[in-house]
């Protein structure tokens, strides 16, 4: 994927208040609120255009996902006040707004950005979503739709850039001799690494970022006294949402889809049941080399060699 440049800009000095942020060379543009700052957001111009918004915060059911709720209008304030007033939108904590530099996105082109927005967030289950209906895509000219897919995609760089992943793709995985590719980044990433700990097993990959375990793995379903809270909430919910089933095995469940998590120690403890360090457990298949060895290769393959630490400098008597 080629490289992009994101322009942010603190409105208030600060990363916690309002910004905004563009990719540039588009016509769009995000802004970003809390929503304590509502009306500080009225004073701008451009959330009385027709574009599309988003609120966010803590899924009060499951502290460990986002809750969402995609919206398009004509002058987007005038909705982000009503919803203001709605006891349902309670978890709401921070704004999202996208509209157009150009004034170009008409209700056809927003609507449809809604639409596509909403099964993009529906099909990467990384986020609660509390829209009750997914309304059908505007239909739109082929020149139209290419633009807003256009649009889309830029969306889709810019709000993980800003912290905001319900959008982002679960990598998918393809393996090809000890490498990966994936559907943006055709380059390899890594190797396989799998892990066999009390009677389980899993094999993985690192992509974009994430450390991707593979369908079919195998996790104790007994959590040990030493897993950490976040992955005892973390198996939990996956059991519940169908991706952890009974196996064959006794006392084991089995990963019905690749599941991507933070980091190789994450994936390590929900496999394993168990607090596990990931960077030594997780191995090169077939090797004994673990993962904290192969990045530290790749490290080196980039020949960045540490300075030594500077002797210190003995002094005469007397200074």
């Amino acid at each position: 994927m080629k490289g992009r440049t994101i322009r942010i800009y603190l409105a208030e000095g600060v990363a916690t208040g309002l910004l905004t942020a563009e990719v540039i060379n588009w016509t769009g543009k995000v802004i970003v609120a809390p929503r304590a700052q509502l009306p500080d957001l009225a004073k701008r111009e451009e959330v009385k255009r027709s574009g599309i918004y988003i609120l966010t915060g803590e899924d009060p059911n499951n502290p460990t996902k986002e809750q969402v709720y995609i919206g398009e209008s004509d002058n987007v304030f005038s909705r982000l006040y009503q919803h203001n007033k709605d006891a349902t939108k309670e978890f709401w904590s921070r704004t999202i707004v996208i509209v157009s530099k150009d004034e170009n996105l008409t209700k056809s082109h927003v609507r449809y950005l809604e639409s596509r927005l909403i099964q993009l967030a529906t099909f990467a289950h990384r986020a609660t979503l509390t829209n009750s209906t997914n309304p059908e895509a505007t239909p739109l000219p082929e020149s139209d739709r290419a633009d807003m897919e256009y649009f889309l995609e830029q969306i889709q760089i810019l709000l993980p850039a800003l912290g905001f992943t319900f959008v982002l793709p679960t990598p998918t995985v393809a393996i090809q001799e000890a490498s990966v590719v994936s559907s943006t980044n055709t380059q390899p990433k890594s190797p396989t690494f799998n892990i066999s700990i009390s009677g389980t097993y899993a094999d993985a990959q690192e992509l974009d970022g994430e450390f991707v375990v593979f369908k079919g793995a195998t996790t104790r379903k007994i959590d040990t006294p030493s897993l950490g809270r976040t992955y005892v909430e973390l198996r939990k919910r996956l059991k519940e949402e169908g991706k952890l089933v009974d196996s064959d095995q006794d006392g084991v469940w089995i990963f019905t889809e690749d599941i991507a998590f933070q980091s190789p120690t994450a994936a390590a403890s929900v496999v394993a049941g168990s607090q596990v360090n990931g960077r030594i457990s997780w191995k090169v298949k077939g090797t004994q080399q673990t993962y904290g060895d192969w990045q530290d290769s790749q490290i080196e393959k980039t020949n960045i060699v540490a300075e030594p630490d500077e002797e210190p400098v003995a002094l005469e008597p007397g200074h």
